[in-house]
């Protein structure tokens, strides 16, 4: 499902129980020097996210300042945030002349501790080639060397490398839990474009050996994934991001199932496996 930019006057985009991924939360807020606001998601852990600016974070009694040094856009620098455990307040203030601040969460029923992760400790991966087509980037915010101190919830951010391309290929899903051969994951992507005029296509194919869907995505655009293999691609000539979201319904690693028909180009992709081991 794709839901078009708009102003959601910082109330969530996926609230919580969302009918076609419960698991995740995700919201944007917008906010002014000076402006506070509150955030608490009850039966969610969440994570903020600046995508540019800098705030505050209050949680728990706890202090975390100058979260977020990004200013132009999301390819202007490292990303940082702060872990909020299940159901608690996060009082978020913007210290920036502004700000624009993911709020990514995960269905969880126990109560962890706060922390913040700072630029130095983003875990980065990178791989794929110009030859595939599948050259990209990933910066893991809340990723593996925190599995001690989250319970379901996985922050990254994806790039694609150079202008064009593709990102999330071999084509794979993660919506039956049914291990060891594949976790049950929602997800939820938010894109962003360099140029911001450029824009993508996010395939949906929900059932395999028939024809799935295809969305036109643009700078802003939010996708649901529930279901179903996702590729997506750039038009050539622009930069590719998007901000992802996975919430696990009964462990926090993601167990990716490839479709068959295309499994054999997990060969041709450099340094692919290690970037799939990067969310287990």
């Amino acid at each position: 499902m794709h839901i078009a930019p708009y102003d959601n006057a910082n109330q969530p985009i996926i609230g919580p129980d969302h009918a076609l991924v419960p698991l995740c939360y995700f919201n944007i807020l917008r906010l002014v020097r000076g402006q506070s606001v509150s955030s608490v998601v009850q039966g969610y852990e969440t994570a903020i996210v600046p995508a540019t600016g800098t705030v505050d974070v209050a949680v728990m009694g706890e202090s975390f300042a100058g979260i977020g040094q990004r200013r132009r856009n999301v390819w202007d620098g490292e990303p940082e945030g702060v872990y909020v455990p299940t159901g608690a307040e996060a009082r978020i203030t913007c210290v920036s002349d502004d700000a624009e601040v993911f709020v990514a969460g995960a269905r969880f029923d126990q109560v962890l501790t706060p922390f913040a992760v700072r630029a130095a400790d983003i875990d980065l991966v990178q791989y794929g080639s110009d030859d595939t087509k599948t050259h990209r980037k990933i910066k893991h915010i809340f990723g593996t060397r925190y599995h001690d101190r989250i319970g379901r919830l996985l922050v990254s951010e994806l790039f694609t490398v150079g202008a064009g391309g593709w990102s999330g290929f071999p084509s794979h899903k993660h919506d039956t839990n049914r291990l060891p051969e594949e976790s049950r994951h929602d997800e939820v992507y938010n894109f962003r474009f360099n140029p911001p005029h450029g824009s993508g296509l996010q395939m949906l194919q929900r059932e395999d050996g028939k024809p799935g869907d295809a969305y036109h995505i643009v700078d802003g655009s939010t996708m649901i994934i529930d279901k179903g293999y996702h590729p997506c691609c750039v038009l050539p000539g622009y930069e590719m991001y998007y901000f992802t979201i996975l919430g696990g319904e009964t462990q926090r690693s993601l167990v990716q199932y490839f479709q068959p028909s295309h499994a054999s180009q997990l060969e041709t992709i450099p340094g692919i496996k290690d970037m799939i081991a990067k969310f287990k």
